[in-house]
């Protein structure tokens, strides 16, 4: 993907016109949040959100990652090879079961599954990021960041001058009002 933002930069040709300034700091932010793909997470969150959502109702492992993935907002993403294991770990240990049927295999709790499910059902669900589980709330902000990232490159890459200038001056204040944020008491 040339010069395209998730192919690994903006298009170099923007970097000598008006808000040069501008893609330097873009490829600044993609950088920062260019782990958007997922948030690694230790093998105890990989088991616990299965647990977790296994609570709720049987599922199949694709549909694991799938439900973990939007309700963290993007921000973790476990792989098939996190996932399978820690089913087939989890069938071992006598807290799920594995029901075949169309050539998937769906899982639900056992009785000691529940039960485990349970224990932990008080705690903050494994799939929030760590600054939502102590109550900072810091997920959504590195997908905003990366989201308005690749609006201010489509901007560069296909807008007139004028679009690109206009894109300049609402990132600007953007930032003015972040760091106000910063600055309330």
């Amino acid at each position: 993907m040339h010069g395209s933002f998730a192919g690994g930069g903006f298009d170099r040709g923007f970097n000598a016109g008006p808000g040069s300034h501008m893609w330097e700091a873009m490829e600044q932010l993609r950088t920062a949040f260019d782990k958007r793909g997922g948030t690694r997470m230790g093998r105890g969150d990989v088991r616990a959100a299965v647990l977790a959502l296994l609570a709720e109702r049987p599922m199949h492992g694709y549909q694991i990652i799938q439900e973990i993935e939007e309700r963290s907002g993007g921000a973790w993403k476990p792989s098939p090879g996190s996932v399978y294991p820690t089913l087939q770990l989890l069938a071992d240990e006598g807290l799920i079961t594995a029901h075949e049927a169309d050539g998937r295999k769906t899982y639900s709790l056992t009785e000691g599954g529940r039960a485990v499910a349970d224990e932990s059902a008080e705690r903050a669900a494994p799939w929030m990021a760590t600054g939502e589980r102590d109550g900072r709330g810091f997920s959504a902000l590195p997908k905003a960041g990366f989201d308005l990232a690749q609006a201010a490159a489509q901007v560069g890459r296909t807008g007139s001058p004028e679009q690109v200038q206009q894109a300049v001056t609402v990132l600007e204040e953007a930032r003015r009002r972040l760091y106000s944020i910063l600055a309330q008491d």
